[in-house]
């Protein structure tokens, strides 16, 4: 199917260094409302420091990234969260000693005060409910990265940007995440970047793929695409 949408997420040219390390080189692409946009790449290669970079969390020395049609670049990581990119770092960065329900409350801190935690976050994560006073840091990890999804989701981004979503996680939370990200994806108001050490989670999920290798991309493609392209040998260890 065609995308008659601009795209939402638009990188062109980044550049980014640490010290005198060039780690990301002329590094664009695009991401695009609708559509499972997935980021593989040996462990080092630069992925997580994109992903950075897009949020505001490290600067990049040259390049542009425009998000709805505004540049974002020098934007600080708030107004970022602000203007509607959700992030779910590698690791999950949860607030151990929070609840889960001030945890989703800090979700809520680019939206008006008073706002409700959204109903839809219990209908994705129906565990979060039964849970909703017990510390973040009693969950297991699949209990932790549902909750890292759902602080994400509970300002409504339109682009949700996952780091490793399924590192540590046991198989069956990695289906029940990976069954929310394809639901938000067909859903058609929101642009999912999904950076995945695991190849064929990935590919089940990616509508569009890029492959990173010493900070640049050097492979992109449709999902469908991704066996025949020997994608999995591009990425193996």
């Amino acid at each position: 199917m065609t995308n008659t949408h601009p795209p939402l997420l638009q990188v062109a040219n980044v550049n980014q260094y640490y010290g005198g390390s060039h780690i990301l080189r002329d590094v664009s692409f695009e991401a695009n409302l609708g559509r499972i946009t997935v980021l593989l790449g040996r462990n080092g290669v630069g992925k997580t420091t994109l992903l950075k970079s897009l949020m505001g969390a490290v600067p990049i020395r040259n390049g542009s990234i425009q998000f709805n049609g505004q540049a974002i670049e020098r934007a600080a990581p708030y107004e970022r969260a602000r203007a509607g990119i959700g992030y779910v770092p590698q690791g999950r960065e949860i607030f151990a000693r929070l609840t889960v329900e001030d945890n989703l409350r800090m979700g809520l801190a680019t939206q008006p005060a008073g706002t409700d935690i959204p109903a839809e976050l219990f209908e994705l994560f129906p565990v979060l409910q039964h849970m909703l006073h017990r510390r973040g840091g009693d969950l297991s990890g699949g209990q932790q990265q549902q909750l890292a999804i759902a602080r994400a989701l509970a300002s409504a981004p339109q682009l949700l940007v996952l780091d490793e979503p399924t590192e540590g996680i046991q198989p069956s939370i990695i289906k029940d995440i990976g069954r929310v990200i394809r639901m938000l994806a067909s859903r058609g108001d929101m642009a999912i970047l999904l950076c995945e050490q695991y190849y064929d989670f990935a590919e089940e999920l990616a509508d569009d793929y890029l492959v990173m290798e010493r900070g640049e991309v050097i492979a992109r493609g449709a999902g469908r695409d991704m066996q025949a392209n020997g994608v999995r040998q591009l990425v193996a260890i």
